[in-house]
């Protein structure tokens, strides 16, 4: 997950293909999660909370067994595939940010993950370091339109749906809310759009307008055809000069920030994070122990309430979701978490804890869809 963004690719470096064929979403393997098989998303993600004393406690997950939402997840680039666009195949690493960013909506909705012919991190990795790219946007989002055409004629039959994805996915979807959601019939049904990790377009101070015409940011957890949106940095390392989030070249827009704890008062509050127990993915550091002479932990997630707060800021450096981590050097439990990207063993400033985007707020997250679901049937 080091390079998870179309930004730098997605108008100016990615070619379209004349000869365009769309995979076969009627097929099983185009799928990772799809509802009433054992997939993906049919995991174990009983998580392990650990309280500022050290103490620690099972939280046992459990899905939804007959849920009245639906959610529908394009992943970001995680493909190790060695060409520009990867293949419809998947590998660990799908499977992975599965379990890390989306399985765990299993809990309030039904689960829908279709492959797609993603830009690679092979070829953004060549990218970053200045040589020619030719993989091919264009084929990736027709994908995701195709896989989000098939999911409307084959499955929703009006149900109420949720769109997620993160980074590249984000981008994605926002190019599927544009042109296919904002201002049609099918926003009737959507709950929200969480378009997470990625520069989604406002005029400064308002809800709507850029990006989308009538998709306006969520204000309120009970609020439903809205959109979701934020890019994670830390408190006390806001983006930099031309960072890559949380800034935008054109003046009369910014970057909308939601924070997913408290949509309508934006205070600094506390997230119900889950992370990842050995650190977030091969980019970031290893997590070190998360209690100091603690008990081994057997699960693969882990939740540390009260410490981590988050609040969206827009200031000089940008408009962004600041996160800060309260640790205390007086009690056993580890006094910072690991997410920042690093590469030859240095901090890249300007992605902030972009491989945290989701998972510092999925619990936060969750909940609102279940709100959004209530509010909808009202």
């Amino acid at each position: 997950m080091l390079i998870t963004t179309l930004m730098m690719a997605g108008t100016t470096l990615l070619a379209q293909t004349p000869d365009y064929t769309s995979p076969d979403y009627d097929a099983a393997d185009s799928w990772l999660c799809r509802p009433g098989r054992e997939d993906a998303c049919t995991i174990d993600l009983d998580t392990t909370i650990i309280e500022a004393d050290g103490s620690l406690r099972v939280e046992t997950y459990r899905a939804a067994e007959d849920p009245g939402v639906d959610c529908f997840y394009v992943y970001p680039t995680v493909s190790n595939d060695m060409t520009p666009n990867s293949d419809m195949v998947a590998n660990d690493e799908e499977h992975r940010v599965i379990a890390a960013q989306f399985a765990r909506f299993g809990e309030v909705c039904r689960t829908y993950a279709p492959m797609y012919r993603q830009v690679t991190l092979t070829a953004l990795r060549s990218m970053m370091a200045g040589q020619p790219v030719t993989a091919d946007g264009v084929t990736a989002y027709r994908d995701v339109q195709n896989a989000f055409a098939h999911y409307m004629e084959h499955d929703n039959d009006g149900r109420p749906y949720v769109l997620i994805g993160h980074s590249q996915g984000a981008r994605m979807l926002e190019q599927l809310v544009a042109r296919v959601v904002d201002g049609q019939a099918v926003q009737t049904n959507m709950l929200s759009a969480m378009l997470i990790g990625y520069n989604v377009a406002v005029p400064p101070g308002e809800p709507v307008g850029s990006a989308f015409q009538a998709v306006p940011s969520c204000q309120s957890a009970d609020q439903t055809g809205c959109f979701i949106s934020y890019v994670s940095f830390r408190s006390d390392a806001p983006p930099p000069d031309a960072s890559r989030f949380g800034k935008l070249p054109d003046p009369a827009v910014e970057v909308a920030c939601t924070n997913p704890a408290d949509l309508a008062g934006n205070s600094d509050s506390p997230l119900e994070a889950y992370l990842a127990t050995g650190g977030a993915f091969t980019s970031s550091v290893v997590a070190g122990p998360w209690v100091e002479g603690g008990a081994e932990i057997t699960t693969d997630f882990v939740r540390v309430p009260g410490l981590i707060t988050g609040q969206c800021l827009n200031n000089e450096h940008g408009s962004y979701f600041a996160i800060s981590v309260h640790g205390d050097p007086s009690d056993p439990r580890t006094d910072d978490i690991v997410g920042d990207v690093v590469a030859n063993g240095v901090i890249l400033a300007d992605w902030g804890l972009h491989l945290l985007d989701i998972g510092i707020a999925q619990g936060d997250l969750i909940d609102l869809v279940a709100s959004q679901a209530v509010a909808f049937d009202q």
